[in-house]
């Protein structure tokens, strides 16, 4: 027998359990730390840009080229698609979780290269980005001027000419993206001039691109040379331009006199900006941003503080009165939420030992589990180190609901040799070996049983797989080593720290007084009457029966009626609104939104905020001059109150924006406050994200009447808030035809006329010069004067072919149309992206049946889905009966073979309603939902439910079989166990309590989860103490015929 081995050899025990203590020490030194593990889909982003495109072109000419390409890539889930009529097509793929992010991107890589040349040469020249990356951002830097005096140009090209490929090239980063853009050559026409010189804007390309470049002109001297060669030199000629100057003096035509047409007679050359469509400020201050976002895979906390790092080496190099802020930083979060749960967890510590100490009466006695318990904790990590795992919230809970059942198996031990030498006044040695043969096979059925349970979990596919498997390994790690101790370390310090227990008539003389006294009296009494008790049971047994009928028939209401959601929504410190104004809107406009939505907060919220950050001319969904997005950042959670908590924060706000009565009413926009996802990378927002889909013979216009219904249907609807559809509204264009026969008759090339069109008002990227060191780019585009009215198109000429300029009115007209700023698809079908999240107090998966049944009743040749943490969720609330089905067929299955019989495991299972009656009540009584959490809970519930039941039965069953009439068997079995099971019990229920009551950052999980499990285990116990010899007593009457025959 193990045990005995040990109690002789007590050392050897101490050994193991240090080997196990040492890894686990040097593990914890090297698990990296995050909120959740890796649970997001791999992202491969596909971008390209066409300059001057509208959404319509964008969508013929380059997404749906690339969109039809992408068959036969593995592992995919869907693709969405935008063509914005800023001229950029973003293609996002999520594959599902097994697949490889590297390969994955290479093989869409390979998709892409084999299209490029079916591509418009503008998008060729600029190149296809194919890159893994989250959608949403990790966090966000902004270099601000404290001063006020810089301009937000100087600031954004300092970001990128200083940080951002730096930043891009730190381990875990995955795309940067800066807000503003860095110093470019600008040279603007003036189509007057122009027309006097007869020059078109082809011919400033040409000159540029002839002029502004690079000869290599070799060596003076190189081998093979002349015998007496004494020379070698290095031989440069022109390089690329560096000034304005420089641009001014290019050379555009040279006339017969010998005069020449330089580039500053027919334009206006100044170092502007290479992109104009951002507006950012921090606090007010001129500021850039940039947002980094993770790559696929990578550790956000760890990215994170390597960012952090390389920023504050930067703060060196900084011009004066420059400050780096994180206006989003998920990280923060993050850790704060991981150290609550440390607290959590030594809080539990201490609970169970104390428990334990309140039943076993001595130190010696409490010593031998609480020694257990580092062993087997810091044993967990190190197999979470050889799995490849992390430091996560699930990890971490595993851990503490762990406690409760690790000192279990010792307390099981050590109860039991306390009683033997007690009862049969035996020495601790040989009441240990006494106890270990009475109580192995049970420790290992418990170990067994608990481990089962949770196995199933580890199977699943999908988010909610890899959260169930993280945490089921955990516990299964830390209940097996559990048991090595027990069997190991637990009865070698039994043999060598308890003391014999002394004879009867001197205990009387020594303990008739103090608190134990008086608790073991009480508890004697308690004893006495639950044998009386259950004796009145066994004799009553219908009644019962029926008890138990109304109690799992209660169950099942209530679970049905429990609302259902992914995982419990956080405050995370930081909140963002989105502000969209009327289509056509000018930046300016959205610049005074972005400033009352700054002052609102600086003023009113003045307590609770530590930065805002306002980017006007972007949206997470959208982009154009009549959008804009604030990202608020909170000060620590210690440091708010109640009334401070994002959720009333973000409740306030949009009230104060759309309250006619309030001073920072904004009339013409419509403002969203959005608290962030509570996953990275699963959507920017913690609502759903709906997909309207429109099938290839349904127009663009009838799917948007279907969108218009459905968002009008659902601002109606109680359950549903803040529903929007960014980016998908129509705004008028102008668009310009051409009389093309005519224009052919004027001797003039379609080409030219298209050029002329796109440098004048699209603008068109050239090529480089140099500015200090760096390459930057050169842009040619009409000045703003001509460019800001649609009868501007008439003062530009086109030089037709026998040298004579033609005006734009000869051969074209303009006309207003109405189209889409933004066309997006899914899965290859034209589309409309509807986000909205439920209403306050109501869970997200009742807000998606009301957004199926709205969808449904007006569907008219659409159809529809989800995508994100939806898709996530919608595939786990598939999943969970079957993860309860086979945990219950397996469970039974183990009992069988343990048990040798196909009985007692039914007086076991029978138990397990008793637990989910307490969970299932607890989470609807403090409103929570049935969300993975609680599915998590429901296992562990009824593992711990079987775990009493086993106890009981294994003591019931031996007596029957020796020959006690079965009802005796019953009492005695009962009495016997009960200190032991309401001993583990409030030593697991103490484990749980700081759980249940936890606040801080990250307390929604906590409670979601501490709240069910301590509801089931007070039910479980309460009601099992009684029902198990009750249903072992039916059951074998029932089996009587088999029983007989084992």
């Amino acid at each position: 027998m193990i045990a005995k081995f040990f109690i002789f050899r007590p050392i050897f025990a101490w050994v193991i359990s240090l080997i196990i203590m040492i890894s686990g020490v040097i593990s914890l030194y090297i698990l990296p730390v995050e909120q959740y593990p890796d649970i997001v889909p791999p992202q491969i982003n596909i971008n390209a840009s066409y300059s001057g495109a509208d959404a319509q072109t964008v969508e013929n000419s380059v997404t749906q080229i690339i969109e039809q390409q992408l068959t036969g890539l593995d592992g995919m889930l869907y693709f969405s698609s935008s063509s914005s009529s800023a001229g950029n097509s973003r293609i996002k793929i999520t594959f599902s979780q097994e697949v490889n992010a590297d390969i994955a991107q290479v093989q869409v890589q390979n998709k892409v290269n084999q299209i490029l040349s079916r591509l418009p040469e503008d998008v060729q020249r600029q190149g296809v980005r194919v890159f893994k990356s989250q959608s949403d951002f990790l966090m966000m830097a902004s270099v601000y001027d404290s001063t006020g005096l810089a301009d937000k140009t100087d600031i954004s090209d300092f970001l990128v000419s200083n940080l951002q490929d730096s930043i891009s090239r730190i381990e875990g980063v995955g795309d940067v993206q800066v807000f503003g853009g860095q110093y470019a050559m600008r040279i603007w026409l003036d189509p007057y001039k122009l027309e006097i010189y007869k020059l078109i804007p082809k011919d400033v390309e040409n000159a540029i691109n002839a002029q502004n470049s690079q000869a290599s002109a070799g060596r003076l001297g190189a081998m093979p040379t002349l015998d007496n060669q004494q020379l070698s030199v290095v031989v440069t000629a022109r390089s690329m331009f560096r000034n304005v100057g420089e641009f001014e003096n290019i050379v555009l035509k040279s006339n017969l006199d010998g005069s020449v047409v330089k580039i500053k007679d027919i334009a206006r050359v100044e170092i502007g900006a290479q992109s104009y469509s951002n507006v950012t400020a921090l606090n007010g201050f001129p500021a850039s941003g940039i947002s980094i976002q993770l790559a696929s895979g990578a550790n956000a906390v760890a990215t994170s503080n390597r960012v952090k790092e390389f920023l504050a080496q930067s703060e060196n190099m900084l011009p004066q009165g420059y400050k780096i802020a994180y206006p989003r930083d998920t990280t923060s979060f993050i850790e704060a939420s991981i150290n609550e749960v440390v607290k959590t967890l030594v809080e539990a510590i201490v609970l169970v030992i104390l428990v334990m100490f309140l039943f076993l009466k001595s130190f010696r006695a409490t010593l031998i589990p609480a020694i257990a318990v580092p062993v087997v904790l810091l044993g967990t990590f190190a197999i979470l180190n050889i799995f490849g795992y992390t430091i996560n919230t699930l990890t971490m809970f595993a851990l503490v609901l762990a406690i409760g059942l690790l000192v279990d198996d010792a307390i099981v031990v050590v109860e039991n040799v306390e009683r033997n030498m007690n009862e049969k006044g035996l020495n601790p040695k040989e009441a240990t070996i006494l106890s270990m043969q009475e109580v192995t096979s049970a420790l290992i059925g418990i170990t067994t049983v608990l481990s089962v349970v949770f196995l199933p979990m580890a199977f699943f596919s999908g988010s909610t797989g890899i959260i169930y498997r993280q945490f089921s390994i955990t516990i299964i790690s830390s209940m097996v080593l559990s048991v090595i101790v027990a069997l190991t370390l637990t009865p070698a310090l039994c043999s060598t720290i308890l003391k014999p227990h002394k004879k009867n008539e001197d205990k009387t003389q020594e303990k008739n007084s103090g608190f134990f006294f008086w608790f073991d009296t009480k508890f004697e009494n308690f004893t006495n009457k639950y044998k009386f008790w259950v004796e009145k049971l066994l004799y009553s047994q219908k009644k019962w029966i029926m008890f138990y009928v109304v109690i799992i028939i209660s169950s099942r209401y209530i679970f049905i009626k429990l609302p259902t959601s992914f995982l419990p929504k956080e405050d995370q410190g930081s909140l963002m609104i989105q502000y969209t104004l009327p289509v056509g809107a000018v930046a300016s406009r959205t610049v005074d939104v972005a400033n009352v939505i700054r002052d609102y907060f600086m003023i009113e919220e003045a307590e609770a905020l530590n930065t805002i950050f306002t980017i006007s001319g972007f949206s997470s969904r959208s982009s154009g001059q009549n959008v804009g997005t604030a990202y608020v950042s909170l000060k620590n959670w210690d440091l708010r109150d109640k009334s401070n908590h994002v959720d009333e924060i973000s409740k306030r706000a949009t009230k104060a924006f759309n309250d006619p009565n309030s001073k920072y009413f904004i009339r013409d926009a419509r403002v969203f406050a959005i608290n962030p996802s509570v996953i990275q990378g699963l959507g920017s927002s913690d609502g759903f994200e709906f997909q309207l889909l429109g099938s290839s013979n349904l127009t663009r216009e009838g799917l948007r009447e279907v969108k218009d219904k459905i968002i009008e249907e659902a601002n109606k609807n109680p359950n549903i808030n803040s529903i929007r559809a960014d980016g998908t509204e129509e705004s008028p264009q102008l668009k310009i035809s051409y009389d093309t026969n005519k224009a052919l008759s004027l001797g003039l090339d379609l080409k030219n006329i298209d050029n002329t069109l796109s440098a004048a008002w699209g603008g068109t990227y050239v090529n480089d010069y140099i500015d200090k060191t760096r390459i930057k780019r050169v842009y040619i585009q009409a000045d703003a004067p001509f460019r800001s009215s649609p009868e501007d198109l008439y003062k530009w000429k086109v030089r037709n072919s026998s040298g004579l300029m033609v005006p734009f009115s000869e051969f074209s007209s303009f006309s207003w149309v109405y189209a889409p700023e933004e066309l997006t698809r899914f899965n290859g079908f034209m589309s409309y992206e509807i986000q909205g999240s439920a209403a306050t107090g109501v869970s997200s998966g009742v807000a998606m049946n009301e957004m199926d049944k709205i969808a449904n009743e007006n569907a008219n040749g659409t159809m529809h889905t989800y995508s994100g943490a939806s898709y996530q969720e919608r595939l786990a609330s598939n999943q969970t009966l079957i993860l309860y089905g086979i945990s219950l067929l397996v469970i039974f299955l183990c009992l069988a073979a343990l048990y040798e019989s196909w009985s007692v495991p039914f007086s076991v299972l029978l138990v397990v309603p008793l637990g989910v009656f307490g969970a299932v009540l607890s989470i609807y009584f403090r409103e929570l939902s049935n969300d993975v959490y609680f599915q998590v809970a429901l296992l562990a519930v009824m593992g711990l439910a079987s775990k009493n039941a086993i106890l009981i039965v294994e003591f019931i069953n031996s007596a029957y079989k020796n020959g006690m009439p079965l009802i005796e068997a019953a009492i005695k079995g009962a009495k016997l166990r009960l200190r032991p099971i309401i001993m583990t019990s409030l030593a697991f229920i103490a484990g749980i309590i700081p759980l249940a009551i936890s606040s801080g950052a990250g307390a929604n999980s906590r409670i979601a989860i501490g709240t069910a499990i301590l509801g089931g285990t007070i039910s479980a116990t309460v009601l099992a103490i009684f029902f198990v010899p009750l249903f072992f007593v039916i059951i074998t009457k029932l089996f009587s015929k088999g029983v007989k025959n084992d």
